[in-house]
C-alpha cells in the first residue's frame, strides 16, 4: 500500500506538462527571430555549435528530474508491517433521509444540513465505535460501509444531497432493512440503527422493518426533523408545487416515527435545532455491552523518498552535462 505523507505537494506535478509546452513555445518564437535575420539555412551555419535536439533532450531531463522531485517532496510510504487491531465498541448505522421534503426550512439552514452538521459532530464524539451511512428517498443504498474512519465518515458525508438518490420519496422501510445488511460479520450484540426523517413515509412498511431488526438483535432509534405545523419545500428558487399548482406543505409524522422506535425496541426523539437527538441515543449505546472487532491494518510505513530524490538528482546532473552544443565530429586529430 502506498501513500503520501504530503500530499499536497502533488500538485505541483501540473507544471511538467507545462514546461514542454513552454519550451516548444519558445522554439516557435526562436525560429521567428532567425527568420528575421534571413535565410534560416545560411543563419544556422553561422551557429554552427548550436544543437536544437540537445535541447529537446534536456526539457525532457529537466521534467523527468522535476517529477521525481515531486514525487519525493510528496515523501511516498510503503506499508511495510501488517499488525492485527482489535477495538471494542458498537456498530451505528445511520439512515439519512435525503428526499426533497428535507430542504424545508424549519431548521437552520434547512433540515437536511442540520442533519448533516448533527452527524458530522456525532463522528467527533466517537472513538472505537464503528459508524455506516445509509442515505434514501425513494429508494437506498449504503453511502459509507461500517468504519472507524470518521474522517472519510465526514468526506462522503460532505457530498450527500437531496440528488444522491435519484428516486424521490420517502422508502423508511428499506433503508431500515439496508442497514440490517451492512452491519459487519464479527457483530452480534452491540448494533443500532438510526434513522433520520420526517417521518412522511409513501413507500412500505418500515414497522414491519424495524421490528424484524428487533428479531437479529439491532435496536431502531428515530429521530423526528420538523414541525407538525409543515413548511413549503423551496426547489431552484422558488416553492415546490403539486401537479394541481398548490404549493406543497410537509409535516412531521411523529406517530409513525415513534411506532417504528417501539417496534425497532428503541426510541424516539424530535430533533432540536440546538440538540439534535443523537447524542442522547449516543449515550443510550455506550450502555450497551462493547464488542470486539479485529481487522488488519498497516502498522508502519517505509519512507521512499530518498529514491526518488536520488534519481531526480541523476536527471538533473545528466541535464547539466548533455549541455548545448552540438558535439564535435573531429576523429583522430582530422578536420
Amino acid at each position: 500500500m502506498l501513500i503520501f505523507a504530503q500530499p499536497q505537494y502533488l500538485v505541483l506535478l501540473f507544471l511538467v506538462p507545462l514546461f514542454i509546452i513552454g519550451y516548444a513555445l519558445w522554439r516557435a518564437w526562436f525560429k521567428k527571430r532567425i527568420k528575421k535575420f534571413g535565410n534560416e539555412s545560411l543563419v544556422r551555419q553561422l551557429m554552427p555549435s548550436w544543437s536544437g535536439s540537445k535541447g529537446w533532450v534536456r526539457i525532457i531531463l529537466f521534467s523527468l528530474a522535476f517529477f521525481f522531485f515531486v514525487i519525493g517532496i510528496s515523501r511516498p510510504q510503503i506499508g511495510a508491517k501488517l499488525k492485527e487491531h482489535k477495538t471494542s465498541g458498537s456498530e451505528i448505522m445511520i439512515c439519512l433521509d435525503v428526499s426533497n421534503s428535507m430542504l424545508a426550512e424549519d431548521y437552520s439552514p434547512n433540515r437536511l444540513n442540520r442533519a448533516k452538521l448533527a452527524i458530522s459532530r456525532l463522528a467527533d464524539r466517537l472513538s472505537e465505535d464503528r459508524i455506516g451511512l445509509i442515505v434514501f428517498a425513494g429508494t437506498s443504498f449504503v453511502q459509507l460501509p461500517i468504519t472507524t474512519d470518521y474522517v472519510s465518515a465526514k468526506m462522503f458525508l460532505n457530498s450527500v444531497n437531496t440528488e444522491s438518490v435519484p428516486i424521490q420519496g420517502t422508502a423508511i422501510g428499506d433503508a431500515i432493512l439496508t442497514a440490517v445488511k451492512g452491519f459487519s460479520i464479527q457483530s452480534e450484540h452491540s448494533r443500532a440503527i438510526v434513522v433520520i426523517t420526517d417521518g412522511e413515509n409513501h413507500e412500505d412498511d418500515p414497522v414491519a422493518a424495524a421490528k424484524q431488526a428487533a428479531e437479529l438483535g439491532i435496536k431502531v432509534y428515530t429521530i423526528g426533523v420538523g414541525s407538525s405545523e409543515g413548511q413549503p419545500i423551496p426547489m431552484n428558487g422558488e416553492l415546490l408545487k403539486d401537479r394541481e399548482g398548490n404549493i406543497v406543505v410537509t409535516r412531521l409524522d411523529e406517530d409513525t416515527l415513534k411506532e417504528i422506535a417501539v417496534a425497532g425496541e428503541g426510541a424516539y426523539i424530535h430533533a432540536g435545532n440546538e440538540e439534535f437527538g443523537l447524542n442522547p441515543i449516543i449515550d443510550e449505546l455506550k450502555k450497551m455491552e462493547a464488542e470486539e472487532f479485529n481487522s488488519v491494518v498497516f502498522e508502519e510505513y517505509d519512507e521512499q523518498f530518498q529514491y526518488f530524490l536520488a534519481i531526480a538528482l541523476v536527471l538533473l546532473v545528466s541535464e547539466m552535462l548533455v549541455g548545448t552544443r552540438r558535439a564535435k565530429r573531429n576523429f583522430f586529430g582530422r578536420d
